[in-house]
């Protein structure tokens, strides 16, 4: 694998930190600036939605120049995000730093992704999407525990001063290792749109909605449900998530690796066990050892799911992946935002708080019915729409054997 990729990876953890480390400072942000956390979590919302409005918006502005050079103004605005909210005098413009940085998320892994993809040979192009979704996974294991530790001793202006930095290193490492690969030849905005109407690309983006939506409808409750239901103590839950990410790592590889070979398999294999494991979640809440374990099994199945989801999106918008590779990257935040509002729904009333579990695995075996309906709609030898319109392209698209 290139060393291009490290640039990116580093790049990805920078932002994976970020995204994910507010939700521990909470407290110290709210106090600091003397407003209630109900208030502050829209500190989190507001990334989140920053996230689903720039990835089009930032790919659509980026399609006049070379993918590097995106990179690199993307990274700038993650930098400029961060110190802003390191700095901010108000929680308004805190609050902006925030949506700032969350602009540069899903253009930054969409264009990723295809450079990724481009930098290695046909058969290692999951492995490579996997290698730079490493830092992002690596995140959660290092940099947001690190992260927590930092603003709650020290101070949470440090936290998102270090992360600014963060985006320095991966911003030299882009401008030093990533090749300046010029953009792809008769590609205009309208080929990326036209693209969009691939009922595949669409199928891959709803499994991406809803599998990973499943993960976060257990994930986004974990520590009322692991201090009333489990008894653990309030302490224990950053361990708990610091195991959740070790699984989001190794499934994150397994699924690059075995992508490569077999993607759909890997697909219906990962999507139908993460239904399963979800459910069993209601049973082993109960028990410390065996939730601990479940976790981690969340984690992993989870981010099994990313490499072939970015990789089919990829394959079914050949000629013009850009702007759906972001999209796809949206597409998780969409999942994340759904299921929250899904499983508080069902804590509030009344079903207790191994409900969402019950949530994400209608979510992930969901997803699993649309995986088996994108492959027959391929067995059949449905033609995607044309990506590129016109008489660009004459020649069909022949379905790539997973």
């Amino acid at each position: 694998m290139p060393l291009a990729l490290l640039a990116l990876a580093i790049g990805a953890f920078g932002i994976g930190t970020t995204e994910f480390v507010i939700m521990g400072l909470l407290p110290e942000v709210a106090g600091d600036f003397g407003v209630s956390i109900p208030t502050a979590g829209y500190l989190v919302t507001g990334y989140a939605l920053g996230v689903m409005l720039g990835a089009p918006l930032m790919t659509v502005l980026g399609t006049r120049i070379s993918r590097k050079r995106m990179l690199m103004l993307l990274m700038g605005l993650f930098i400029a995000g961060n110190l802003l909210s390191a700095l901010a005098p108000s929680f308004g413009l805190m609050l902006t730093g925030r949506v700032v940085a969350s602009l540069a998320h899903g253009a930054f892994f969409g264009i990723g992704s295809v450079v990724a993809a481009d930098l290695v040979a046909p058969d290692k192009k999951a492995g490579a999407i996997a290698l730079m979704f490493t830092g992002l996974t690596v995140a959660n294991v290092v940099g947001v525990p690190l992260g927590t530790l930092v603003g709650q001793s020290i101070g949470w202006r440090v936290t998102f001063g270090i992360v600014a930095a963060l985006g320095v290193v991966g911003l030299a490492g882009i401008a030093g290792l990533v090749p300046d690969m010029p953009k792809a030849e008769g590609v205009r905005l309208r080929h990326e749109l036209a693209a969009l109407k691939n009922v595949q690309i669409l199928l891959a983006m709803a499994m991406t909605v809803l599998g990973f939506g499943g993960v976060f409808a257990a994930v986004t409750y974990i520590a009322p449900m692991m201090t009333h239901v489990t008894g653990f103590a309030d302490g224990s839950v950053t361990w708990l998530l610091v195991l959740f990410g070790l699984g989001m790592v190794g499934g994150n590889l397994i699924g690059g690796r075995y992508a490569d070979r077999a993607l759909m398999p890997m697909l219906y294999l990962s999507l139908g066990a993460l239904a399963v494991v979800l459910a069993l979640f209601t049973l082993t809440a109960h028990n410390k050892i065996a939730a601990a374990v479940t976790i981690a099994l969340i984690g992993a199945l989870g981010f099994a799911t990313v490499p072939p989801l970015q990789k089919r999106v990829l394959d079914q918008a050949h000629g013009a992946p850009t702007l759906a590779s972001a999209l796809n990257i949206g597409a998780f935040n969409l999942g994340n935002a759904l299921s929250a509002w899904l499983g508080g729904l069902v804590i509030g009333s009344g079903l207790g708080y191994t409900a969402p579990n019950w949530v994400g695995a209608v979510l992930a075996a969901s997803a699993l019915v649309l995986a088996f309906v994108s492959a027959a709609l391929e067995r059949r030898d449905i033609p995607p729409a044309t990506v590129l319109a016109g008489p660009v392209t004459t020649e069909r698209r022949t379905a790539v054997p997973h």
